[in-house]
């Protein structure tokens, strides 16, 4: 009885009258109506939510649809948090005790699930003052990796060393920046990046079987974004050139490395990340000037 009295008092089950002594009538509907408020209580909805289900005439109603898609949405949430925190507590019990407790500040730091927001700055302060939005935001897509669902504990140990490389100072107070950024300049930029993903699509397939570099369609479009880049022609003297500006370059190997952990399942063969990509596309430019000395 408490509990029909508590939705009563709530408005979520209209009394039809009160008899002499003071007590509560119900219409012949309250039950059917009470058995669906319990229902909708079992699935853990709200109580403003079971409110607009029941306003909208009943479990047929759009509001039912909406209020158990969101609901979904939040136990998508909740569930993937403690599949971070799970995998999180394995890899500290796996760690060597001297280890756990720096891991666990790391951790604490980096929130479980991790938010991508450091690595996305990491990025907009590398790439060229003013680049375009649109590429931007592309670059971003394929150089920022989403953390997975269901982590395993080599997964979130990669993630966090990625959130440390991302939120540590750079020396002079900014990442070395490459060569080409200052020649080619924001929307130059936007123009190499976009030719870059091209030739990184091209390369992937030949990652993904583990072929050895070779010159080919993905060379001859990663050369020609670069050429493009700096106003140039794709000459066998470019290629000469660009290999030794890319050798020059700054290198950041170890951010591809462990979003290639981030992205695969223990297990599972590597992704091809833009890091392996571009390490393959170079070894190519290299075979392929040694091939034409």
């Amino acid at each position: 009885m408490k509990t029909v009295r508590f939705y009563s008092d709530r408005g979520l089950l209209p009394e039809a009258s009160r008899s002499g002594g003071g007590h509560r009538r119900y219409g012949p509907d309250a039950l059917e109506r009470l058995r669906l408020i319990r229902s909708l209580r079992t699935l853990d909805l709200p109580l403003p939510e079971v409110r607009r289900v029941l306003e909208d005439e009943g479990p047929a109603g759009r509001a039912l649809e909406d209020a158990v898609a969101g609901r979904l949405r939040e136990l998508g949430d909740e569930l993937r948090t403690l599949r971070w925190r799970e995998a999180a507590l394995q890899l500290v019990r796996e760690c060597p005790p001297a280890e756990q407790a720096d891991l666990l500040r790391l951790i604490g730091v980096m929130g479980t699930p991790p938010s991508v927001a450091p690595l996305v700055r990491f990025w907009r302060a590398w790439l060229p003052p003013r680049m375009p939005a649109r590429a931007t935001a592309a670059f971003l897509e394929v150089a920022v990796p989403q953390p997975p669902d269901a982590p395993a504990p080599a997964q979130v140990l990669a993630f966090t060393r990625l959130h440390m490389m991302t939120t540590a100072p750079c020396p002079g107070g900014r990442q070395p920046q490459p060569e080409v950024h200052r020649v080619a300049g924001a929307r130059g930029a936007a123009v190499l990046y976009a030719g870059l993903a091209e030739a990184y699509e091209l390369a992937g397939p030949q990652l993904r079987r583990v072929r050895d570099p070779y010159p080919g369609e993905a060379l001859d479009a990663y050369v020609a974004a670069y050429a493009g880049a700096y106003g140039s022609r794709d000459t066998r003297e470019f290629r000469r050139l660009l290999a030794a500006r890319l050798a020059a370059g700054p290198r950041l190997d170890r951010y591809w490395e462990l979003t290639a952990v981030v992205l695969t399942p223990p297990g599972s063969r590597p992704e091809p990340t833009p890091g392996s990509a571009d390490d393959w596309l170079r070894a190519a430019l290299e075979r392929d000037n040694a091939a034409a000395a």
